[in-house]
């Protein structure tokens, strides 16, 4: 009997070629603890999205015969062959509810930095568990056209020669696909500010430097510290030409902006001498709130601050900070309120260990006393097996779900959004 009612298992052979096995349930993963899916828990695939084959690991799938969890470890089809299991790299404004499920080999590589949600096939088209957290249409596939991007992106190459922030952009847009630089190019939406090379954390998922031989960085972290001057005309250019512009500070191919907070704060005194239009926003760790201070002082507009965890164990396990303490990201946030800023958490989603019951009565706690204005629902990308390890992470129960948490969240803090994006507010 095959499954019907429930999307099939996917696994992949060792060509790299996708097929459906529909004897099997496609099943999520909650940090390592598999879960039968239920009608509602999966979504058609965005546009957008990618699939991974995930090496030297088995996909697990759910017998609805024999009703239990079972690893396929080789090929129904050619049995003498051995598979790999199949996970979905979601598009922007997605987050995922379930990861993959599979069992790694012994001698499994370190996953690299992408995050890996679920994904199988139900009625001739590929689903996944996620659900979309912002309407915002910034980063969405079909707004990208790779022949126009690359000619706008020469022609403010070629016309901005001098400056070295947009030549370094280029690269971010034309050889990364990094979607804010390219729509930077464009003159739309949010344009990157990268300034820092160098950082006061040494993140495990860290995409543009690693200690760790075995984890290739994603993108080339930026080599230079633009001047005040370099960064103020790039984000002059995108506030001029872009309807509802956003311009940010923090980005994934440099280390921690607040490293650099003269530069920062002289660029944003030469931003708002020129206009009071555009919203200036920093990503950042949250390392040094007295640099916050002076930066709202002179006309930053928000923060956003990126947490792996509320629990202090466990976000010093991931950050590994140099000179600075959660304490620190604490006071951080409260600073930004002080001066009415607008603060969002890039809390990095890990289903099993973000909805852990632990962490979510540790994030009601957070919120009663840092009353952010809102959560960006950010795909945790790192191989969950090697962070849940590396971190030490001990469950304390079963995980509510990650809709349930953000039930729970919006029943408790009916003022705290949901989204994704670092959001216009003027």
């Amino acid at each position: 009997m095959t499954v019907s009612d429930r999307p099939s298992l996917l696994f992949a052979d060792r060509n790299g070629q996708i097929y459906d096995f529909p004897y099997l349930e496609m099943v999520g993963s909650h940090a390592g603890r598999w879960r039968r899916l239920r009608p509602g828990d999966w979504i058609p695939l965005p546009e957008g999205s990618e699939l991974f084959v995930l090496p030297d690991r088995y996909p697990a799938g759910f017998d609805p015969e024999r009703g239990r969890f079972v690893v396929l470890d080789r090929n129904p089809y050619n049995a003498r062959e051995s598979i790999r299991a199949v996970a979905a790299f979601v598009a922007p404004a997605h987050t995922a509810t379930y990861l993959a499920a599979y069992k790694r080999s012994r001698d499994a590589r370190i996953l690299p930095l992408f995050s890996y949600a679920a994904v199988g096939w139900y009625k001739d088209s590929f689903v996944t568990t996620a659900i979309r957290v912002d309407p915002d249409e910034r980063q969405d596939a079909r707004h990208f056209k790779k022949d126009v991007i690359a000619r706008e992106a020469q022609a403010l190459i070629e016309s901005y020669r001098s400056n070295r922030l947009i030549q370094h952009l280029g690269r971010c847009a034309l050889s990364y696909a990094c979607p804010a630089a390219r729509n930077f190019f464009m003159g739309r939406w949010e344009a990157p500010l990268p300034t820092s090379p160098v950082c006061n954390a040494r993140c495990l998922g860290c995409i543009s430097y690693q200690e760790n031989p075995e984890i290739p960085v994603t993108q080339e972290r930026l080599n230079f510290v633009p001047t005040a001057e370099e960064v103020a005309e790039v984000a002059l250019l995108h506030i001029k030409r872009a309807e509802r512009p956003v311009v940010s500070f923090g980005q994934g191919c440099e280390g921690e902006p607040l490293l650099q907070a003269q530069v920062l704060e002289k660029a944003i005194g030469l931003i708002r001498k020129e206009t009071e239009k555009g919203t200036i926003n920093l990503n950042t760790n949250a390392s040094l709130p007295a640099r916050v201070d002076r930066l709202f002082a002179v006309g930053l507009d928000s923060i956003r601050v990126s947490l792996n965890s509320v629990q202090e164990r466990y976000y010093n396990a991931y950050y590994r900070p140099r000179g600075y303490s959660f304490e620190d990201v604490k006071k951080t946030i409260l600073t930004a309120l002080s001066h009415n800023g607008f603060v969002s958490l890039n809390y990095f989603i890990l289903p099993g260990v973000t909805d852990d019951p632990a962490e979510v009565d540790a994030f009601m706690e957070f919120l009663k006393s840092h009353p952010v204005n809102l959560i960006q629902m950010r795909n945790f990308n790192i191989d969950p097996e090697w962070y849940i390890n590396e971190i030490d992470f001990r469950p304390t129960g079963p995980p509510v779900g990650i809709k349930r948490w953000m039930e729970v969240v919006r029943e408790n803090f009916p003022d705290v959004r949901f989204g994704y994006f670092n959001p216009f507010l003027r």
